[in-house]
């Protein structure tokens, strides 16, 4: 028989929503239980997404500067790659973060079980350990943090040339020619990291954009600098067919009526994610599933199962780990008997490219496709001086705001440190600010978060560097 054990709440899931509820909720006083799979809490995020992807997207803005340093009147050599040490690099940035949480759940007394769990009932799990054995967990509450995995399509061979985000991040050699299906931003990304480190990448996307949903004045800046780093990037165009053959992956792409046959070194599959939500016994308890397969919570986080809560990737989008964690707030205040909701005004995006991009808020697309009334103030980093010091004038800052009561309804940024940027957008909604709270609050000089300002400036006609008078 397994050993029976009880707790107050049981997280199932360690990554950035699971290890902030058990963590917050330890705080706060309760007995907390937290499940994962790994060695240490973190998740798909810190062991095989958000930090080692960063972790390489570091590198790869390194060795573009180098190149991009020959216009300033310095020259260095051909970078020499120690792909062994930078592999290496980029696994003790993980090692250092996961083992550090696992430190922190350690000084929280918290009971920390690395294995696999399944619900027999809406109170009790049955707990598969890593080492072997089993057990049954009573719980009074739970939380479901399990995450989401690389979605796939279909007809694509066995093969290791075939990667997925997980398998890329492993570095497993640097290909001479790679292909990246779909042009959102994992993709991007990763294919950036690999144009970087020299391989010749075709970039292929369904649609008839980059990142779909982002405002396309943004994702300009982007193409054109991605056209200058990859080999190709061809959108309106679908992959029909792929077989292996002894050189490679031999690709039919479908454009319109034409199609042409290309031959790959290897093939990143990038065509978002899906929830884990399945093997967790969840139709043993009255936790509901939408027809695509995320959980079905509501406000407070709380499933059709009073007890049980989720958060995170499988409640659906967006799928961002930040909104994971503070989901994971929500949920445990009121487990613990507080007020609480999750309504937040705005959840910032980021896509960690070169140039960045990042939103918050409403966007400009958005307001289009729901009929409402915006105006938009744009200040272009051309006219910034620190984007001029750093040669990068590829960017731009703009505020969607309501046209009557002038509350800043949404932020984007495209640029160098875009993400860092936004996190001022985020304050300015959440705080229902008006343009001119930004424009009379004082940046320092010279700065890129004074093209937040600036924007607000240019909302009324009247941006130091630039001239466009608001029209009347």
């Amino acid at each position: 028989m397994p050993e029976k054990n009880t707790t107050d709440l049981v997280v199932i899931g360690g990554g950035p929503g699971g290890y902030a509820a058990a963590f917050y909720a330890a705080d706060l006083g309760m007995n907390v239980t937290l499940i994962d799979t790994e060695e240490n809490p973190g998740g798909v995020c810190l062991y095989r997404g958000c930090i080692p992807s960063k972790a390489l997207l570091h590198v790869a803005k390194l060795i573009n500067e180098a190149k991009e340093a020959a216009n300033w009147g310095i020259s260095f050599g051909e970078p020499e790659i120690d792909l062994d040490r930078l592999r290496a690099f980029k696994n003790n940035v993980v090692g250092k973060l996961t083992g550090g949480l696992g430190q922190l759940s350690k000084a929280r007394k918290i009971t920390f079980i690395r294995g696999y769990a399944s619900f027999v009932n809406g109170t009790t799990l049955h707990i598969k350990e890593h080492e072997g054995g089993e057990n049954e967990l009573t719980f009074t509450h739970a939380i479901l943090a399990t995450g989401s995995r690389p979605a796939t399509i279909p007809g694509i061979p066995e093969s290791d040339r075939v990667m997925d985000s997980s398998y890329a991040l492993d570095l497993p050699d640097i290909p001479g020619k790679l292909l990246v299906i779909g042009g959102g931003y994992i993709g991007l990304e990763l294919g950036t990291v690999y144009a970087a480190l020299g391989s010749r990448v075709t970039v292929v996307e369904m649609t008839d954009g980059l990142l779909p949903g982002a405002d396309r004045d943004m994702v300009r800046h982007l193409q054109k600098r991605l056209e200058e780093q990859v080999e190709s990037i061809m959108l309106k165009t679908k992959v029909t067919e792929m077989k292996e053959q002894k050189n490679g992956i031999k690709v039919t792409l479908q454009s319109g009526d034409e199609e042409q046959n290309a031959i790959f070194d290897r093939v990143l599959i990038s065509v978002g994610r899906k929830p884990n939500t399945e093997g967790f016994g969840l139709e043993n308890t009255r936790v509901a599933l939408d027809d695509h397969g995320f959980v079905v919570v509501d406000p407070q986080r709380r499933t059709a199962e009073e007890n049980i809560f989720a958060i995170g990737d499988i409640t659906g989008d967006p799928m961002l780990a930040h909104k994971a964690s503070h989901e994971a707030r929500s949920a445990v205040d009121v487990i613990a008997g507080k007020k609480s909701v999750f309504e937040p005004w705005a959840i910032p995006a980021v896509v960690f490219t070169d140039p960045e991009i990042a939103w918050a808020g409403l966007t400009e697309t958005e307001a289009k496709a729901q009929g409402r009334k915006v105006e938009i103030a744009r200040f272009p980093w051309s006219a910034s001086g620190r984007a001029t010091t750093l040669d990068r004038s590829d960017g731009v800052t703009k505020l969607v705001v309501d046209p009557e009561t002038e509350r800043i309804l949404g932020v984007g940024i495209a640029g160098p440190g875009a993400g860092e940027l936004i996190a001022e957008g985020v304050l300015a909604i959440e705080m229902a600010s008006r343009v001119t709270d930004v424009a009379a609050s004082i940046h320092p000089h010279p700065t890129l978060s004074e093209t937040v300002m600036e924007a607000a400036d240019a909302y009324f006609g009247h941006s130091t560097h630039m001239y466009r008078p608001k029209r009347k």
